[in-house]
């Protein structure tokens, strides 16, 4: 099944669709590249339904309940579902209007996720840490890994990814073990490190460009981006061990039910995206990196979905799966739409 958006293909494998209609759910994706975020859902007649709207580079996503937190450029933005139960928007069962904003500057926000107590928490790239919100600044730092010695606008070690476990901070991927300005980058190939926010503890070494990280089912899932590779962590160890080869560079890790939901790009044509195992991996198996979204068995291990994207966009950075909802839209900024647009609470005549 083929759908269009603007310059862009999307190819649906053969049961990608059913795959959907099965788990009642839709899903969520951004392209920081293009400045979009996707919703992939399901219309009235059964059929893949494409939707987006337009963020300046727009990376990290966090559902809760009904709920989306979304990092953009300068801002970190909360959409609220518009729609009360029963309601739809055309043929959208729920529909996402922007609500709230924190003017963060461009501070590099990368992963979003929600405490136990709905509030967001970020991960500071450039700041090489994690972060809140703050009616007043633009962060309010919250952690930083142990070997960068302040706070600082460098981006030593290429903080990027963040685990949630029972509603805190848990684990957080970064690319290298640095205290430099970008010293990261002389760690891509396989400095990656994943960090125990709690106790401080380097967990696993020897990882490439790891991203992604997500506590599910008592595992820690990532994403070792510069190999090609998903799989889950052995925390004793330190080990990683790889249940999936996904042929493109990974970003962006959600599950729904038995499933994992990952994001792959092509390779950028720069240093950062070159020289890494992921290369010889791909012409190993005599592929080249495409941009799609798959779909992966965490029972076997097997890619046994794909939503393939063709045309302008060529990079993926985050995933998230909305339970619950068949076809979700969103209010644009770039037309009246979101002037003419009032949500009302229930109890008002």
């Amino acid at each position: 099944m083929t759908a269009a958006s603007s310059a862009t293909e999307f190819h649906a494998s053969r049961l990608f669709v059913s795959w959907l209609a099965e788990q009642g759910a839709s899903l969520a994706f951004t392209t920081y590249q293009a400045g979009k975020l996707f919703f992939v859902g399901l219309n009235s007649r059964g059929e893949l339904a494409i939707f987006n709207r337009s963020l300046a580079r727009v990376m990290g996503l966090a559902v809760h309940e009904q709920r989306l937190w979304v990092a953009s450029l300068w801002q970190l933005w909360r959409f609220e579902n518009a729609l009360q139960p029963g309601q739809s928007h055309g043929e959208n069962d729920r529909w996402y209007v922007p609500q709230l904003a924190y003017t963060t500057g461009d501070i590099d926000v990368h992963d979003v996720a929600v405490d136990g107590r709905g509030e967001p928490v970020f991960v500071s790239t450039l700041f090489s840490c994690l972060a809140r919100p703050d009616p007043q600044y633009s962060l309010r730092p919250i952690w930083k890994p142990p070997f960068v010695s302040r706070i600082a606008a460098e981006d030593r070690c290429h903080l990027n990814g963040l685990a949630m476990r029972d509603g805190e901070p848990a684990f957080v991927t970064c690319v290298g073990r640095s205290d430099a300005n970008e010293g990261w980058r002389e760690h891509r190939r396989e400095g990656g490190l994943v960090i125990d926010v709690a106790s401080n503890e380097i967990v696993a070494t020897a990882l490439s460009m790891p991203h992604s990280p997500r506590w599910y089912r008592g595992r820690l899932w990532l994403l070792n981006a510069g190999s090609g590779e998903f799989g889950h962590l052995d925390l004793a160890s330190g080990r990683f061990e790889p249940v999936a080869f996904c042929p493109g560079f990974l970003r962006g890790l959600s599950f729904s039910g038995d499933y994992a939901v990952v994001g792959i790009s092509q390779q950028r044509e720069n240093r950062s995206f070159t020289d890494l195992l992921l290369d010889q991996r791909l012409a190993e198996r005599g592929v080249k990196a495409r941009c799609a979204i798959q779909i992966i068995d965490l029972r076997r291990g097997d890619v046994v979905h794909e939503l393939r994207i063709e045309g302008a966009i060529v990079e993926l950075f985050d995933t998230a799966v909305l339970p619950g909802c068949r076809n979700p839209g969103a209010v644009g900024f770039l037309s009246d739409e979101i002037r003419k647009t009032l949500v009302l609470p229930p109890d008002v005549a």
